[in-house]
């Protein structure tokens, strides 16, 4: 008799019964259809739309732990454009695939850096500008996997270095253009390690840059050189004043910047290569890594709420 009085109330109704943290519509089959509320077993919370059971299309995610998304879904999962609040402030605002950053979309960091471009599975990726809020700086080129590689311009207060980079440094030849109106060309060249016996090379060694000459810049944008002489030492002595006030203006970014190594005893011109010295700041700061695996604490959460609801829902069905 029981069973038999369970079965002739409404699909609707009985589900509702068993499922207290649901409210919103169902379909013929009982699964959540259209729009609903759900609070989560772990405390989590989402107004938006389900599909078949499973949220699908424009929702709002709460987290317990403050961070908050809204935005598309797809089977449960973050896709196509969304926003994510984070706990400590930052904020992601672009596009998402199988609930990772995908696409082009910008992120403002806690510490007030921001960075707009591509991104590929939850790492910068592509092309993209980041922006030092501390200085001002900016790198404007290629990403692979979060680091800075590929063509790119380092554009400071007054002067920027245009080349190569790979894993976050500058390699190779490239060049500092001064807006004195002449450039300073050159290349990074990898610094010799001093290696025991026993030890392992590092694998964090800064690049040096080795200056080869000085050309002045003329309208059309053309490089031509000085003359050796006197045009020369005054064109040096001017540079070495600029990057002087550059070095110290630059000195004042976060703590974690890295430096260039020191110059070289055997330059034939020390003036130039001092000239030369730039700060790069790293690509990851303590923000960006501690955000990274704050999504993924949030990702857990989000993935045992819902397997708690499923499972819920199954138990439902048995009963049935």
């Amino acid at each position: 008799m029981r069973l038999e009085s369970v079965r002739s109330r409404p699909l609707k109704q009985f589900f509702s019964t068993l499922d207290q943290e649901y409210d919103g519509e169902r379909n013929s089959e009982g699964e959540r259809h259209g729009h609903g509320k759900a609070r989560l077993p772990n405390g989590d919370t989402y107004d938006g739309e389900y599909e078949h059971g499973l949220r699908n299309g424009q929702g709002t995610y709460r987290f317990r732990n403050g961070a908050c998304y809204t935005g598309g879904y797809l089977q449960n999962k973050k896709h196509g454009q969304g926003t994510f609040f984070y706990p400590d402030g930052s904020k992601y605002e672009g596009g998402w695939v199988n609930d990772q950053r995908h696409g082009y979309g910008k992120y403002m960091y806690a510490n007030g850096d921001t960075y707009i471009g591509e991104w590929f599975n939850n790492n910068r990726h592509g092309q993209g500008t980041y922006v030092y809020k501390d200085t001002g700086s900016k790198y404007v080129g290629g990403w692979v996997n979060g680091n800075q590689e590929g063509e790119a311009e380092l554009i400071h207060l007054n002067h920027r270095f245009k080349g190569k980079f790979l894993n976050g440094n500058p390699l190779g030849r490239g060049k500092y253009v001064f807006d004195i109106g002449c450039e300073q060309h050159g290349e990074y060249i990898e610094a010799e390690q001093d290696k025991g016996e026993e030890e392992e090379p590092s694998l964090l060694v800064t690049p040096k840059w080795k200056a080869s000459e000085i050309t002045k810049l003329t309208p059309q944008g053309e490089n031509t050189p000085f003359p050796r002489k006197t045009s020369l030492v005054v064109a040096a002595e001017a540079v070495e004043e600029r990057a002087a006030a550059a070095v110290t203006e630059e000195e004042k970014m976060p703590a974690t910047t890295v430096t260039d190594g020191s110059a070289e005893g055997s330059d034939d011109e020390p003036s130039l290569h001092e000239a030369s010295r730039e700060v790069f700041s790293p690509v990851k700061y303590a923000g960006e890594e501690d955000e990274g695996s704050r999504e993924e604490e949030n990702k857990d959460q989000e993935d045992q709420g819902t397997t708690g609801l499923e499972d819920k829902e199954d138990e439902s069905k048995e009963a049935e």
